[in-house]
């Protein structure tokens, strides 16, 4: 298995800014505004992009983060707990589902069962830091930092150093 850095992390930045850029302009009216980031990884880039926006244009969305595990069809483990925490209403609010990878899109598709839940959304967009291609569902990325196109034999895997330690970076492997 070879691996190799295809994100530094001043690149991995430039993404979230353009990730935050994007949503703005597309909702230019931040009112109704929440980010709800898909752990583990998802959540983490949720919560940079809502610092972010709160830093630079002194706007406070709200955040949750969503635990995808119990929505999954392709996932045979058991759930023993939830770990997702939406402390609001989605009920007409703007929500931007936000992942780290989307690839066959089963993540966002579970996501947007789970969304479901906790009201009716007045949309659902999704953001994500890198695109790679593949999908199994008619599912695609509204907001995207980073299109990197990768063979099914690929794998990308980012770390964050508030997960893994380390610095930033997004990795590309090979089997």
């Amino acid at each position: 298995m070879s691996t190799k850095i295809i994100l530094q992390e001043e690149e991995i930045r430039e993404c979230l800014d353009k990730l935050a850029a994007q949503i703005l302009e597309a909702n230019p009216s931040t009112s109704n505004l929440v980010l709800i980031g898909i752990l583990t990884r998802g959540a983490a880039i949720a919560e940079r992009i809502r610092d972010l926006i709160a830093k630079e244009h002194n706007i406070t969305v709200q955040l949750g983060v969503l635990d995808t595990r119990p929505y999954r069809d392709d996932l045979k483990t058991e759930v023993t707990q939830d770990l997702t925490d939406i402390p609001f209403s989605t009920t007409g609010k703007n929500v931007i589902l936000v992942d780290d990878v989307i690839s066959t899109g089963r993540t966002i598709r579970a996501a947007l069962d789970a969304i479901i839940e906790y009201g009716r959304p007045k949309s659902i967009r999704t953001a994500v830091l890198i695109d790679r291609g593949h999908r199994d569902y008619p599912i695609s990325a509204d907001y995207v930092g980073a299109n990197i196109p990768t063979s099914i034999t690929e794998e990308i895997r980012l770390r964050l150093t508030e997960i893994d330690g380390g610095k930033d970076r997004a990795e590309i492997m090979t089997t």
